[in-house]
């Protein structure tokens, strides 16, 4: 799962994907809209891979809660974001049982489940285990690179000036 480039911007309602870097800002698209605007640095803007969720253990990464959604779920969507406080809780509780009750609020549960539903209609949502077989297929197929007549280019003596 590729969350590195997906925002989450305080004040702003959605998810977002990093576009460019501007002079004093972020240039990112909402994944619903495809509108395209400015995050400035008074914005606190969140990489969605930066993002843990607290546990009476360690902190587990946002992918990994959003593995652990998937698997339960069986690849389908999520409860609904707006479901009472209690059966957010208990649904979350079913996913991670261990998750801290006191650091996560039901507002945080609710995010996540609105997260993760937002990006399961995107098909933004991979599993890691896809992610490095993918990669090791590319790296087998590839072939090296030969070395000789590409790589070398014959260097031309520069010309004299002309003085006028």
């Amino acid at each position: 799962m590729i969350l590195k480039d997906i925002l989450a911007i305080s004040g702003e309602p959605g998810l977002f994907r990093f576009i460019a870097q501007g002079k004093n800002s972020l240039i990112v698209e909402h994944l619903e809209t495809k509108k395209r605007s400015s995050a400035f640095g008074s914005a606190k803007v969140s990489s969605l891979e930066d993002i843990a969720i607290f546990t009476d253990k360690e902190d587990i990464p946002l992918a990994k809660v959003f593995d652990l959604i998937y698997d339960k779920e069986n690849g389908n969507l999520a409860i609904d974001g707006k479901t009472d406080g209690s059966k957010l809780k208990a649904w979350f509780e079913e996913i991670l049982p261990d998750y801290d009750k006191d650091k996560v609020y039901t507002s945080d549960i609710k995010k996540i489940a609105v997260w993760y539903n937002t990006l399961h209609k995107l098909n933004l949502l991979l599993k890691e285990e896809a992610e490095p077989a993918s990669e090791a297929a590319e790296t087998e197929v590839s072939k090296p690179v030969k070395k000789g007549k590409a790589a070398t280019k014959k260097k031309k003596p520069a010309a004299p000036k002309s003085k006028e």
